[in-house]
């Protein structure tokens, strides 16, 4: 039943952007299954792996504006995925409160151990290297410049996220912040101080001393 959900899923990514493809998703497995061999508690690694496999199945459509809110949505297609599938409706309820949780602007607190690791894992995949390269691939795609000269990322242009630039103070380098587990948290603080690191070289490039 995992591997008919997991195909059923992927079917909703066949013209996704760079940022938020199937890798997205594969990334996000593999991180859930780090945080859950790591993790000191018993989890449900069911319902962590039905919900990483349907948290963007929705993104797609609000990238092309026809929803607001992917998470939601998502959701609810992701009830509509599993009851063809028989699952028990405990288990969908308990997925689809992990996809509603999921999305950072939405401020929905995780309320289960499951809904905070599928959380943890996606904002894993939005920080090191990987982070880095889905930012550029998300702005370029929408048009935004990569930097500006004369912007500062603190004062009254700070929280506009006029550049790529910007989205890492913005939004990217608070994510170690917003983890819920212990080892969401040590994988952030490493993946951060990566970023941080290419940031001050960024900078260096951007001015001409490096």
């Amino acid at each position: 039943m995992l591997e008919a959900v997991r195909n059923r899923a992927r079917s909703y990514f066949t013209d996704a952007s760079p940022a938020h493809d199937w890798h997205h998703v594969q990334r996000v497995e593999a991180l859930a299954e780090t945080i859950v061999d790591r993790h000191a508690e018993s989890v449900d690694e069911r319902i962590v792996r039905l919900a990483v496999f349907l948290h963007d199945i929705g993104r797609s459509k609000e990238d092309r504006g026809e929803i607001d809110d992917h998470a939601t949505w998502g959701a609810r297609e992701s009830g509509r995925i599993l009851h063809d599938f028989d699952e028990a409706p405990n288990a969908v309820e308990r997925v689809q409160h992990c996809i509603r949780a999921h999305r950072y602007s939405n401020d929905i607190e995780p309320a289960t151990l499951e809904a905070k690791l599928v959380s943890d894992a996606d904002n894993l995949d939005a920080l090191g290297a990987v982070g880095i390269a889905r930012v550029f691939a998300h702005g370029g795609e929408i048009g935004t410049p990569i930097h500006g000269s004369s912007r500062s990322t603190t004062g009254d242009d700070a929280g506009t996220c006029a550049t790529q630039y910007d989205h890492f103070y913005e939004k990217i380098l608070d994510l170690p912040e917003r983890m819920y587990t212990d080892v969401g948290r040590e994988l952030a603080a490493d993946r951060a101080a990566f970023v941080r690191e290419y940031l001050e070289r960024f900078d260096e490039e951007v001015t001409g001393d490096a």
